[in-house]
Order: structure tokens, then sequence, then C-alpha cells
């Protein structure tokens, strides 16, 4: 039977957060608040619900503003190594 490879995204800091979660308090607070909402936005069966009542509009504008924040963010090896995990 093949072995499944091990899972290459982590998602522990949502898991482990028992700081304040709220925007407005700090920078601190905010960086965190941010993750805890990314985390979990990106819980599988969360993504699938949003995503399906996402408009068009909602859906490619969401799209590209990441792809933007990534491309002014991240160098090349930081996309390929962090994002696409190659």
């Amino acid at each position: 039977m093949p072995k499944t490879p091990p899972a290459r995204h982590r998602h522990r800091f949502v898991e482990e957060h028992d700081g304040f979660v709220g925007f407005g308090w700090s920078r601190p607070s905010d960086e965190d608040t941010l993750i805890v909402y990314l985390q979990k936005i990106a819980d599988d069966d969360l993504a699938r619900v949003l995503v399906r009542r996402m408009s068009d509009a909602e859906l490619h504008g969401l799209g590209r503003r990441l792809g933007r924040l990534l491309r002014r963010h991240l160098s090349e090896d930081e996309y390929h190594r962090l994002f696409l995990k190659t």
C-alpha cells in the first residue's frame, strides 16, 4: 500500500493561540487576529461553503488581491517555498 506523504500545510497557530482576537488593539494583536481569521477561513468545510456563496466578482476580486499581496511581499524563492511548497 502506498504511503501517504505528510501534509505540507500547517494551521497550528489557530489551535494554539490563546491571546486576544480582534482588530484595533495593537499591531501585534492585529497580526495574530489576521492569522487566526486566515486559518479559520482556510478550513476545508468553511472554505467550501464560503466560496460557493461568493459572487463571481467577489471570487475573482479576492483572488486578484491575494495574488497582488503575494507578489508585493514575497520574493520568488519565498513564493515557491512558502506558498507553493516546492
